[in-house]
């Protein structure tokens, strides 16, 4: 069985960590493998976009990336917080962690943002949040990252989206790397995409 580890930030986007979960749940239920998904958090709660509260299954603290195959992360707003919390030294830590692996490192929208803090993006492609008169992707460009005008950039075992409406794209591409390509094919088949 595989683990993705589902990293739940201050603020996080509920519909694309929602997208993580329910597409590497489904490879257990309809699938070849099952997929284990941990959500993780820098708080006993987490007080996501709009308002809605989850309690994560563990602390980043408790987290040791070796345990896990992959690593998810959702973008958020920073008008709930989302950046005090994806900016701060224990998610940059745990990101390079899981490069320094070479595990998978999946984000949605401006989920490429902390990833790119961390400094494993300088120099490497990736995209992130296409809208607000491109002030996601120029603060993206300012780690360093070469920007690429496309839905999902793949650099390595890195991959970076545009925004919420990629979401399932991405989670297919994380699942296809945790399981296999045709795995990842039948479950979108099963999921009706």
């Amino acid at each position: 069985m595989k683990k993705v580890l589902l990293l739940l930030c201050k603020g996080f986007e509920i519909y694309e960590a929602g997208a993580f979960h329910d597409v590497l749940g489904w490879s257990g239920a309809e699938g070849g493998e099952e997929v284990k998904v941990v959500t993780v958090g820098l708080q006993k709660e987490v007080v996501g976009t709009f308002g809605i509260e989850v309690i994560p299954d563990m602390l980043l603290s408790e987290i040791q990336a070796e345990d896990f195959d992959a690593l998810a992360i959702p973008g958020g707003f920073e008008e709930y917080g989302f950046y005090e919390e994806a900016f701060s030294e224990p998610v940059a830590d745990l990101i390079r962690r899981f490069d320094n692996l070479g595990k998978p490192i999946a984000s949605i929208c401006v989920g490429a943002l902390p990833v790119a803090n961390s400094g494993i993006l300088k120099g490497r492609k990736a995209t992130t949040y296409h809208l607000g008169e491109g002030r996601r992707r120029k603060q993206l460009a300012a780690f360093g990252v070469e920007v690429v005008d496309a839905p999902m950039v793949k650099d390595r075992n890195v991959i970076t989206s545009t925004s919420p409406a990629t979401a399932m794209e991405v989670a297919f591409e994380l699942l296809a790397r945790v399981t296999s390509v045709e795995n990842a094919e039948h479950i979108k088949h099963m999921m009706g995409f």
